[in-house]
């Protein structure tokens, strides 16, 4: 499988160490480059590439805004994965919970930044838990809960969270709690539906985000369904 790529950032000698960085890793093929978040929306929605390579600091419209706007008005939106220089960076946190997929540094060896495209495009594992718990734990106090009218969440739900706020993927959860595939999806997809979550990277922000599960490792009891 190749996975199509966009890069976009507004600094042309990232971009173009980024195109001849990938345009080298087998299965990878950038198919354009954007300078701003505007430009990086014309061209996803010319060239349909399977992951945007966001950063997040742009002109005109930035990459949070483009990654919302990419998860709100395309049909079947590209993945993105931020690219950025502080791993610690609130924009980042934002850009997650916009619904981009994962995020990368800039400095990372280019092995690394073409493994998250990849995991991203072709895998339903969380990318790098560790990092989104840690920003996660930068973050203030969390919130009571979500907002008022959201289902709540089973016991099954929640151990189907953590697991996925654990980087597990959907047969890793399956095997671990000893049940089918199928069963798996089943629950992943409620929880996107409950928690309005476009990916389980956002749902596993807003878990840490609603006290659902803790930076720590824990999770709060499951309120009746």
């Amino acid at each position: 499988m190749t996975v199509t790529v966009l890069i976009a950032d507004d600094e042309e000698l990232t971009r173009t160490g980024l195109r001849t960085l990938l345009s080298a890793r087998e299965g990878l093929r950038v198919v354009g480059e954007a300078a701003d978040g505007e430009q990086a929306l014309a061209l996803a929605a010319e060239l349909r590439p399977d992951v945007v390579l966001m950063d997040v600091r742009m002109p005109k419209v930035d990459g949070i805004e483009a990654t919302r706007r990419l998860q709100s008005d395309f049909p079947d939106p590209p993945k993105v994965v931020v690219i950025t220089t502080f791993e610690n960076d609130e924009y980042v946190y934002d850009a997650l919970r916009a619904g981009a997929a994962g995020f990368v540094l800039k400095r990372s060896p280019s092995e690394q930044i073409a493994h998250a495209i990849r995991v991203v495009a072709t895998t339903d594992s969380l990318l790098f838990p560790d990092a989104v718990r840690n920003l996660a734990a930068a973050r203030p106090t969390p919130l009571p809960g979500p907002p008022r009218g959201t289902p709540p969440l089973t016991h099954r739900e929640l151990e189907i969270l953590r697991l996925m706020a654990g980087g597990l993927s959907n047969p890793d959860i399956a095997h671990a709690l000893v049940v089918s595939l199928e069963t798996v999806k089943t629950h992943v997809s409620n929880l996107l539906a409950k928690l309005s979550a476009r990916n389980r990277t956002q749902a596993v922000i807003l878990a840490y985000e609603y006290g659902y599960v803790t930076a720590g490792g824990g999770h709060v009891p499951a309120r009746p369904a």
